[in-house]
């Protein structure tokens, strides 16, 4: 979040470095760092895991309808809301933001961390990102269309296929014979995959920057990006919790349903809006606006879960110490 922070501010301060065409041609490294990500995320997918959360299908049904409609109804209304407090290109990022996946990595360590179904959360965070590669470009067509904006739905969807999907495909069938040399340099991916995230984000604000586009939109325009993000994601926790026990979840399901339905994907996120949106002459100078909501939500989502997390699992520990005297 930190590397996040001191990229935007780079791209402030020097937006002829990673803008496109700029210093040193960063738009090289993102248009194939896209696939890179995926095939990492890929690589590490277990598929073991996946099947011991395989027969949950009233957990997994919950997640998938929070993540795929009840977020992009809700942002539909927000969009709505606010009306002319938000420009276009904000617009659009709030409802990309809606209609995006679940975050893997988090939702499943913050299950673990509040003693949750954990193989629930791995389904379902990973079935998530798969059913993202084609419900999210729908939904952002459909959102796209209504506003009277260019944008050609079955081109993008081959586009993200071949740099998102393939990727995550190919990454599986390596997996067995690669799998060894991922686990030792596992910081070594990690990396790359942090780094590629931070390349498309400064490429994206110094583009946004040599435009002018945050020149026009100041402190006020964070706070309120911020703000809402705080409240929508408050609300889906609420009602995620409130349909849980209506459903008769148990403890661990609840966590699992609660964290993966109300959070978004930054990894998959950026990359994706890069896809879809960086080659749209009418999206591509905005792209740093787009992608600001989904930026400050996962920074916001992860201090909030972050703190759930940490209370449920106390709650959790309380009756085995009792137990234990």
């Amino acid at each position: 979040m930190l590397a996040l922070i001191g990229a935007m501010v780079l791209s402030v301060v020097w937006p002829q470095l990673g803008r496109t065409g700029g210093l040193v041609r960063i738009e090289y490294f993102t248009g194939y760092g896209v696939a890179v990500v995926f095939l990492l995320y890929g690589l590490t997918l277990s598929p073991q895991k996946l099947r011991e959360g395989l027969f949950n299908w009233r957990l997994h049904l919950t997640v998938q309808l929070s993540t795929f409609l009840l977020f992009p109804l809700l942002g539909l209304a927000l969009v709505a809301a606010l009306g002319n407090a938000l420009v276009p290109a904000l617009a659009l990022g709030f409802f990309y933001l809606a209609a995006l996946p679940s975050t893997v990595s988090s939702s499943v360590a913050m299950t673990s961390i509040a003693k949750g179904n954990v193989p629930g959360a791995i389904f379902n965070a990973s079935l998530s990102s798969l059913i993202g590669v084609f419900l999210t470009p729908l939904w952002v067509n459909m959102y796209l269309k209504a506003s009277d904006v260019a944008f050609e739905l079955w081109p993008v969807i081959l586009k993200v296929v071949l740099l998102v999907l393939l990727p995550i495909v190919l990454g599986q069938l390596l997996r067995p014979v690669l799998l060894k040399w991922l686990v030792r340099y596992a910081a070594l991916t990690k990396l790359l995959d942090r780094a590629t995230i931070l390349a498309i984000v400064l490429n994206s604000f110094s583009d946004s920057v040599a435009e002018g586009v945050w020149a026009r939109h100041g402190a006020s325009t964070i706070a309120l990006i911020a703000g809402v993000s705080i409240g929508l994601f408050l609300l889906v926790y609420a009602l995620m919790q409130w349909t849980c026990r209506r459903l008769g979840f148990n403890r661990e399901d609840m966590i699992a349903c609660t964290f993966c339905g109300s959070k978004k994907s930054l990894a998959a996120g950026v990359p994706m809006a890069k896809v879809m949106f960086g080659a749209n002459p009418a999206l591509g100078p905005a792209l740093g606006l787009i992608i600001a909501p989904i930026m400050l939500y996962h920074f916001l989502q992860l201090v909030m879960v972050s703190y759930l997390a940490r209370k449920l699992g106390e709650e959790a520990a309380q009756p085995a110490a009792c137990g234990a005297r």
